[in-house]
């Protein structure tokens, strides 16, 4: 019964995927599971997107996110860092990156790579969001400020003003820190930065 069952599964991940025959289009279903909250079935039709094309840099960034997200660094490290080598000039990779040192606890490293990323593409909201995280992390709570503030001019958002507070309140600045979280209770902003959009 039970190889039954799996065999049935089995044909019908095949068949949700049949019809399918380029890189992208893999990409594109892969995408979808993705914002779907389906990682491993996104795992699946990235891995079939690198296949069929190795040279797809998109599909490698976006299984390098979904194992970012799944907590798998070594993982999404090998897929950015292939982007990179091929495209060095690709800021959300660079972004995506300093990410996952950052969550492997080598800030320093993040640091530098978050500061590439924001030469590349200065008007991303996700770039100074990571960086700011980074230097909240290392105790550096007024350029952590800064860069908070550089994403609500961008994109504001209630996380945003969240964290920005409690680097407010690490500065013993309780004032600006209290008038952030009142201002992340405020309906009209969206609840959080769009992280999925590291990679576009």
């Amino acid at each position: 019964m039970k190889k039954t069952v799996l065999f049935l599964m089995g044909a019908f991940v095949l068949a949700g995927c049949a019809g399918l025959r380029t890189s992208s289009e893999y990409l594109l279903r892969g995408d979808g599971y993705f914002k779907d909250g389906n990682p491993i079935r996104a795992l699946e039709a990235y891995n079939r997107a690198v296949a069929i094309n190795p040279d797809n840099l998109e599909a490698y960034a976006s299984r390098g996110a979904v194992h970012f997200f799944q907590g798998n660094y070594d993982l999404a490290e090998a897929d950015f860092k292939f982007v990179l080598e091929k495209n060095p000039f690709q800021a959300d990779a660079y972004t995506a990156y300093g990410s996952v040192l950052a969550a492997q606890g080598h800030f320093e490293d993040a640091l530098k790579v978050l500061n590439s990323a924001v030469m590349l593409k200065p008007t991303k909201p996700e770039i100074f969001f990571s960086r700011a995280g980074v230097y909240f992390m290392l105790g550096r709570y007024k350029e952590a400020v800064v860069d908070y503030t550089s994403v609500i001019n961008l994109s504001p958002a209630a996380d945003v003003y969240n964290a920005r507070g409690a680097a407010y309140l690490r500065l013993g600045e309780n004032d600006l820190a209290q008038q952030d979280f009142d201002t992340a209770k405020n309906a009209r902003i969206p609840a959080s930065l769009n992280v999925y959009s590291m990679i576009d």
